[in-house]
């Protein structure tokens, strides 16, 4: 047993830990603080404490567990709340009450709750890792595949139907010499990726609901994201919209060093809604980490990778997972707090010279892969990551680290924030590498996507060309066609690419209406400039009734959308060039 040698903050040096690991976990001090080893030195080890260290005093003790930190895999975590290193929050309310005290233990998982398991296998028949042998309805929205566990193959002896805890024994597998008990619960490291047999390309688009990103900026299946932004832009609301809509199997929500406001009001708002595909409450498809700001900071980094191994332990069984981190900024925060504590050489603006590599080992967890076993399925785990540069400057260490690892980028910028423009994501510095990729998903929709997005592009990028002669000379004094073009750039960002988080219809926004909406406004803008051509002036059609027609597509409920569009598209077709619209 090993010694507390010096305290500072979080971080711990303990000495005669001869023999420990590197990532092993040890408690730490009399009320036993758990803690993980992350560096040795002889005898001395540096230990990240994951509590509050106040009042530890030198030469209490530490104990070695022998054990680095696993994660608790198996039926009951979806729509469970855990904190930084996997204690369940609802299990220590019920046990201890609303206020936590220091050196509380909880399994992340109930021991008692039975799990009705219907096998899919039988006595007799082989199986390798990552077989599914049987299932679980964990929720109404998710069935939990049990799968072999990575190590294990050859023959089963037994397997039983029936209820069981997750600890108890559901099959018998011959492995060798050896008989292994399969249980409906498996555990893995934390920061260790689980394997697959192969990786894929991305694929379909992650339909968020989001028409600036479904449909400008769209993000595939086992992509990678990040969205940065400064104070008031809202990241943590746009994160929030893709953890409630996106149309996955499941999706992780992992607060990160965010506030606790902000956290309570996700947990309170995925109680009440409901998905739109199925009517079901969200939270039967949800998993939510909380480690808020006001826990310790050196918890923020395996809260992260925590999420990530729950991400991949469901895409083993051939689902869809979303996992969005609100925010990497603060993780790299505390890495920099940690290793001024330990004197390692900066970085730039203090960061660690590790910051690039350690982002990476999260992102880079993403991807769509051909699972390992039987029957053969493929998953993926989509990643998007909140960045919070200070002062919104996009030069600083973690969002440019970041940008070098993601493949689409959402920059949220002040300036939309200010006019009351969201969300607040700038399409002119915003980009997606996926469009190639999810072109033949959109085209299932429409053929016309690739050309209608571009259009909208084009029209928004020469709106910003003009913007400096606008401001000089005023838009009088530009020619009717760059008018037109600038009355078109007008309704394409206020009534396509604003979107009200709050408001029942236009919070969630399918790809078909997004197109149709899109399409509407690209046919408006050319029969405008048919009517501009024999005589009608840009202030005569800036006042037709059809652009307030337009502007109120986004608010039509989805079951009399069609009909409207119908109108629309018949006031378009009644009028021709130079006539006003009736």
């Amino acid at each position: 047993m090993g010694k507390i040698w010096k305290i500072s903050g979080p971080v711990v040096i303990a000495e005669n830990m001869r023999g420990s690991r590197v990532y092993e976990v040890v408690e730490v001090g009399d009320i036993r603080l758990s803690g993980e080893i992350i560096g040795l030195e002889q005898d001395k080890a540096v230990i990240q404490v994951y509590e509050d260290t106040t009042g530890l005093k030198v030469g209490e003790p530490v104990e070695r567990t022998g054990d680095i930190l696993m994660v608790e895999l198996g039926p009951g975590i979806v729509g469970s709340i855990f904190d930084g290193v996997q204690r369940s929050l609802v299990s220590m309310k019920d046990d201890i009450g609303d206020f936590l005290s220091r050196g509380a233990r909880t399994f992340p998982l109930d021991r008692e709750a039975k799990w009705h398991f219907s096998p899919t296998l039988s006595a007799g028949d082989t199986v390798m890792e990552g077989d599914i042998i049987g299932t679980v309805q964990e929720t109404g929205l998710l069935e939990h595949r049990i799968m072999i566990p990575i190590g294990t193959q050859g023959e089963i002896l037994e397997i039983h139907e029936g209820d069981f805890t997750i600890e108890e024994s559901v099959a018998i597998v011959k492995d060798g010499d050896k008989k292994k008990d399969i249980h409906l619960m498996q555990r893995w490291p934390a920061r260790k990726p689980r394997i697959y047999a192969k990786r894929l390309n991305p694929g379909n688009l992650l339909v968020t609901g989001t028409r600036i990103i479904d449909y400008m900026f769209p993000l595939a299946l086992g992509g990678k994201a990040a969205i940065p932004g400064g104070f008031g832009t809202g990241k943590t609301v746009t994160l929030q919209q893709m953890a409630r809509w996106s149309q996955t199997h499941l999706n992780l929500y992992v607060g990160c060093g965010e506030r606790g406001n902000e956290m309570s009001d996700v947990l309170h708002s995925f109680r009440e809604l409901k998905d739109p595909q199925t009517g079901r409450l969200l939270q039967e498809k949800e998993i939510f980490i909380a480690n808020t700001s006001n826990m310790p900071v050196v918890a923020r980094e395996i809260s992260i990778f925590i999420g990530i191994t729950i991400a991949e332990y469901f895409r083993d069984m051939g689902y869809d997972v979303l996992l969005v981190a609100d925010s990497t900024s603060r993780w790299a925060e505390a890495m920099r707090e940690i290793g001024a504590r330990l004197e390692e050489t900066p970085g730039e603006e203090g960061f660690p010279t590790y910051l690039g590599s350690r982002l990476a080992s999260f992102y880079e967890r993403s991807g769509r892969v051909q699972c390992k076993g039987s029957p053969e399925r493929s998953g993926s785990v989509t990643v998007i990551g909140a960045v919070s540069p200070p002062g919104a400057d996009f030069s600083e260490p973690v969002t440019q680290s970041t940008l070098r690892i993601v493949e689409a980028l959402y920059s949220l910028d002040v300036s939309l924030a200010n006019k009351r423009h969201f969300p607040t994501i700038n399409w002119l510095t915003s980009y997606s590498l996926y469009a190639d990729a999810t072109r033949e998903w959109w085209n299932s929709i429409s053929t016309d996507w690739s050309s209608m997005r571009d259009t909208a592009l084009r029209i928004l990028q020469q709106e910003a060309e003009l913007e400096e002669i606008v401001r000089l000379v005023g838009p009088e004094s530009l020619p009717e066609d760059d008018k037109l073009m600038l009355l078109a750039s007008k309704i394409i960002r206020e009534d396509f690419l604003m979107q009200s988080a709050y408001h029942p219809v236009d919070t969630y926004t399918t790809p078909k209406r997004a197109h149709t909406m899109l399409s509407a406004i690209i046919q408006f803008y050319e029969m405008a400039k048919g009517m501009a051509e024999t005589g009608t002036s840009v202030a005569e059609i800036s006042a037709l009734p059809v652009i307030q027609k337009i502007s109120r597509m986004k608010d039509i409920p989805n079951e009399d959308f069609d009909n409207y569009i119908g109108e629309l598209v018949a006031d378009f077709e009644s009028a021709a060039p130079g006539e006003a619209l009736k």
